[in-house]
């Protein structure tokens, strides 16, 4: 007869806690009579420990909550436990009663911190004859002696531990099934393993998008604002040091040492609220809970804290705890101050030089400005560089440059353009050549036609090889678009010389060119390389913006070349592309990373994710709205709808492989009956493969299909199984379409082009070549094809995708759907669905023409 009270709202579900020593360790010290004390902070899940407890325990079970409005009712949680009336103000007959009544069951308390002394006073007797198990929250007000009488009456002093990042990032996903893998990391991280706080910090993630809510904020939602009054109420049982010590680590953000946090540390580290490593360290167990302790200091005692703060931790750190106090013009020097470290990164000088910049009532002085523009530019942080400038209205050379370049790096090359018609011819030469290097990438942008005779002025007034580093970037540039033999190593070596020169503007652009070039050619794997290589540099500088567009192009041209190593390199490709879709990145790198995944997971069957995905870009910078847009097709193409894959026009890309693989794509389409017009088109001479293939579908040649193959041999796998394909779909003669088909078959399967090999399948199906094995009859079972189809039907995906992975076609994905749903004995194809997923009931076992009811 357990007289448990059901789950506690706001407490982890027990179906979700992850498997603890706690309850097997009180289980087998409460064999015999005693007490077990379970201790832990505020969500560490005391109470759901307890509840475990009452359901394993064979025997009579007695369950009672201390409470701390009423904690001065005497003997409250032993009556709330026996739900009788007890002599409270007799504590041997207290103590007598209820032993009487527990005899050999369990009586679990649970916050024994609001017990009223009568209860307190009973636990040590009642230990010697009875099986009491009780949960203490840490920290707590007990009074030391009584504290100390429990710890020697009691069998075990078990803490609980917090949940381990494994643990902690499954209860996550199980609370929030649809947060990507960086939140549910930001969420394990900040909730330090308190499972209350886990699930609300998930919950909050979904509802808002982020896993940083304001601390004690009431739009932080229910959830929240439940663990942030249980913890406030914890923390306000800690002495004065201790909360302090507590609420600098939480302003900090960060572990720090023992002696910057004064005298509390000892009383958190008892309380379990803190962590010492062996440096003398101090890190909060959570970094929530000390976000909680810092918002529950009022505004007089933050500022204070943050400015004594400000005195101990290095100068970066200390101007923005100076900014938060309040003291503007103490924390921009401090910035600057930090900003002019030998040794510090692009990225953080970038960083500090703009909060100097944007600091309240503070006016920061031209050469400061100029040099937060110019670091942010940069660290590719072109918005942040031209607000900064826009704001300066004093005509200055070096100030209008920068905007100027800042406007160009910002697509607007008409307002870059007219931004320099200030500087004279006759000005210094090196505000010529700066001119001069806006005006011919201005021109590049708007007219890449004109550019090259702008390029050839240029060049007569300043020389073959300018001294203006910017300059000489800016006419490799002009001859990698026009395909100047010898424009890769111009390009390499303007990088090269403006790194060596201090400018990373100028090196990092030309890099990035570069590697689009040479994506854009089709030279995807010397994209890739040189992509990873710029990347890493502007990695070891934490310029953020440039490693994450330099990271996502490498990605694309790995995605898009694909490979024979099997689905394992086309599955790390699609994390780190998932991954970096997840973050904030800039619109460029953004694209890429949402047209890689996209790809890898069209080709791979999860066409459904991948046009989400598609869809929810808009206003894709160029190039990167170009490969989206082929992208979007493409998926369109092998969910079965090819009329949407040749609808409308599709921005130009200046990229010769993306246009030509979105007319490859509008050839399949027009295969598979969509209208489209197949004239054809020579434009893009520069990727010999590109023209091959359109060359085939121009003749229909299975020969010339077959020669196409063989050009995308290095370039795109998907691109020769395509070719392949169409080689054995355009051949009459079996004989020779098979040996094709068959090629295409191997390489689909080895690189997990899934769709596309349900396709050859298909094809060769038509020849009697068929690679799903057929059993003897089935009777009244599901065949495995029958059960395959309605896994998929359970998945949600509708009948052209399934005849796609499949390699069938739809009117046999509805025999299959049919013959389902006659055999499980479902009105429909959703029940039928959902009755594989929970299993059938045998055929011996089943009444012919009843219907199949799902068992919960």
């Amino acid at each position: 007869m357990p007289h448990a009270p059901g789950d506690v709202t706001g407490q982890p579900s027990a179906h979700h806690q992850p498997r603890h020593p706690i309850p097997e360790e009180a289980t087998r010290l409460l064999t015999t009579p005693g007490l077990v004390v379970i201790h832990g902070g505020p969500g560490c899940g005391r109470s759901t420990l307890l509840r475990h407890l009452a359901t394993t325990f064979h025997g009579p079970v007695f369950h009672g909550s201390a409470l701390a409005t009423l904690r001065s009712v005497p003997a409250f949680a032993l009556t709330h436990a026996l739900r009788i009336r007890l002599p409270e103000h007799d504590p041997p007959l207290l103590a007598e009663a209820v032993q009487s009544r527990v005899r050999g069951g369990l009586l679990l308390l649970d916050d024994i911190q609001w017990a009223d002394p009568a209860t307190l006073a009973t636990l040590v007797p009642l230990a010697r004859h009875c099986r009491v198990a009780v949960t203490l929250r840490t920290p707590h007000r007990l009074p030391q002696p009584v504290e100390n009488a429990l710890r020697t009456a009691a069998a075990g002093w078990l803490a609980v531990p917090a949940l381990d990042p494994a643990a902690a990032a499954d209860l996550a996903r199980a609370t929030a099934p649809d947060l990507p893998p960086a939140t549910i990391t930001d969420v394990v991280t900040r909730a330090g393993g308190l499972p209350l706080a886990v699930q609300a910090l998930a919950r909050h993630a979904t509802a808002t998008a982020t896993a940083h809510p304001t601390p004690v904020d009431p739009a932080g939602g229910h959830d929240l604002t439940q663990v942030e009054y249980a913890v406030a109420t914890a923390l306000a049982d800690l002495t004065r040091p201790a909360r302090t010590a507590l609420a600098a680590l939480g302003l900090l953000g960060h572990p720090a040492p023992a002696g910057l946090l004064g005298n509390g540390v000892p009383e958190l580290t008892h309380s379990g609220l803190v962590t010492t490593d062996p440096t003398g360290t101090v890190g909060p167990v959570s970094p929530y809970v000390a976000e909680v302790a810092a918002g529950l200091l009022d505004e007089p005692s933050r500022r204070a804290l943050h400015r004594r703060l400000a005195d101990l931790v290095p100068p970066a750190e200390a101007a923005r705890h100076l900014a938060a106090a309040g003291d503007g013009p103490a924390a921009y020097r401090r910035a600057l101050a930090a900003a002019d470290t030998p040794d510090i990164s692009g990225g953080k000088r970038a960083d500090l030089l703009l909060f100097a910049c944007q600091l309240p009532d503070v006016t920061p002085q031209p050469q400061v400005r100029l040099a937060a523009a110019q670091a942010a530019l940069d660290n590719g942080r072109p918005h942040a560089a031209a607000r900064l400038l826009a704001a300066d209205h004093t005509w200055d050379p070096a100030s209008t440059m920068l905007h100027a370049e800042a406007l160009l790096h910002l697509g607007d090359p008409t307002a870059a353009r007219t931004t320099v018609t200030a500087v004279p011819d006759d000005a210094a030469a090196d505000l010529v050549a700066a001119r001069d290097r806006i005006r011919l990438l201005a021109e590049l942008a708007d007219d890449p036609a004109a550019a090259a005779a702008t390029a050839a002025r240029i060049t007569a007034r300043h020389g073959p090889t300018p001294t203006h580093t910017g300059l000489r970037a800016a006419l490799a540039a002009v001859a990698a678009r026009t395909h100047t033999p010898g424009w890769e190593d111009a390009l390499a070596s303007a990088a090269a010389d403006a790194a060596a020169a201090g400018q990373l503007l100028t090196s990092r652009w030309s890099a990035w060119l570069l590697v689009e070039t040479l994506a854009a050619d089709g030279r995807l794997t010397e994209a890739a390389q040189a992509a990873r290589s710029a990347g890493q540099a502007c990695g070891l500088d934490l310029a953020y913006s440039w490693q994450t567009r330099f990271l996502a192009a490498e990605l694309w041209c790995t995605a898009l070349r694909g490979g024979r190593t099997g689905i394992g390199t086309a599955d790390d490709t699609l994390r780190r592309a998932v991954d970096l879709t997840d973050r904030t990145v800039p619109p460029l790198a953004h694209g890429y990373a949402v047209a890689t995944a996209s790809l890898i997971e069209a080709d791979g069957g999860l066409l459904a994710p991948a046009r989400a995905r598609l869809a929810g870009v808009v206003d894709a910078p160029l190039p990167a709205a170009g490969v989206i847009d082929w992208v979007d097709r493409e998926a369109a193409w092998l969910d079965g709808q090819p009329e949407r894959a040749a609808a409308g026009v599709g921005p130009s890309t200046g990229s010769p492989l993306i246009d030509g693989l979105r007319q490859i794509t509008a050839r399949w389409a027009a295969y598979d009956g969509a209208p489209v017009d197949t004239d054809r088109d020579d434009r893009y001479p520069a990727t010999p493969p590109v023209g091959q293939t359109l060359t085939a579908w121009h003749t229909l040649d299975a020969d010339r299909f077959t020669q196409a193959a063989d050009a995308w041999h290095d370039l795109a796998v998907r691109e020769q199984v395509r070719c392949l394909l169409a080689a054995g779909l355009h051949q009459s003669d079996p004989a020779r379409a098979v040996p094709p088909l068959l090629a295409a078959e191997r390489l689909a399967e080895e690189s997990g082009l899934v769709v596309l090999l349900g396709r050859t399948r298909r094809a060769l199906r038509r020849h009697a070549v068929r690679r799903d094995g057929r059993g003897p009859r089935s009777g009244g079972a599901l065949t495995s094809r029958e059960r395959d189809v309605l896994h998929l039907v359970a998945a949600g995906e509708p009948s052209r995708r399934i005849a796609g992975q499949l390699g069938i076609s739809a009117e046999t994905v509805e025999t299959h759907i049919r013959a389902g749903m006659r055999k499980l004995g479902a009105r429909t194809r959703t029940e039928a669905a959902a009755l594989v997923l929970v299993g059938e009931t045998p055929p011996e076992n089943r009444v012919p023409g009843q219907r199949q009811v799902v068992q919960p």
